[in-house]
């Protein structure tokens, strides 16, 4: 993730995380690129790929658990702040940690495509890059655009070393440190 367009971010971090907290429920914030963010709230068949997604991890991995919309700090200074729409880790990770937790221990970031002009730049590219400069380990898109689902793997100097899509139908093998395989069939019924 770079900077905004002058160089310069729009607010410090700390300034962020005042104006987020003040911020009433229903408006998710978020500092991207040193820029303010307005993330969009998720449809009916967005937060069902999630709870899809969650019933699964649980299945396959008892141990661990995917947090839906969990705040985490990202980019390689830990200089942003993302709303991942999951995050997996080891059970009872988060406890004691506040609104915007430390990427450290999360294994999978999770995005789903949203249905507006920015999920290109937002869920395919920025967010891809800010959780690999920040070392999770793995990152799910699973892109209702494409109908696909991509896994990137190995992040390395901020980026990831590896990419590989499916298309919905597909059984998706999720690496380690996840190591466990979703059969996409399902997700079919999630498209417009």
């Amino acid at each position: 993730m770079t900077r905004s367009a002058a160089g310069r971010p729009q607010m410090s971090v700390e300034d962020f995380e005042e104006l987020a907290h003040a911020a009433p429920e229903t408006v998710r914030l978020e500092f991207v690129n040193g820029k303010l963010e307005v993330k969009p709230v998720p449809d009916g068949d967005r937060g069902a790929i999630i709870m899809w997604l969650l019933e699964r991890c649980m299945q396959q991995r008892s141990e661990l658990r995917l947090y839906p919309e969990q705040g985490l700090k990202v980019e390689s200074c830990r200089t942003g702040r993302a709303r991942a729409d999951g995050a997996l880790v080891p059970r009872d990770h988060f406890v004691g940690q506040g609104e915007w937790v430390d990427p450290d221990g999360v294994l999978m970031a999770v995005e789903v495509t949203s249905y507006d002009g920015d999920t290109d730049r937002r869920d395919r590219r920025e967010r891809r890059d800010g959780y690999a400069a920040a070392g999770i380990p793995v990152y799910l898109l699973i892109d209702r655009d494409a109908c696909e689902v991509t896994v990137y793997g190995e992040p390395e100097k901020g980026k990831y070393r590896t990419r590989n899509s499916y298309p919905y139908g597909s059984v998706v093998e999720i690496p380690d440190p996840v190591g466990i395989a979703l059969e996409t069939d399902q997700l079919k019924k999630y498209v417009r």
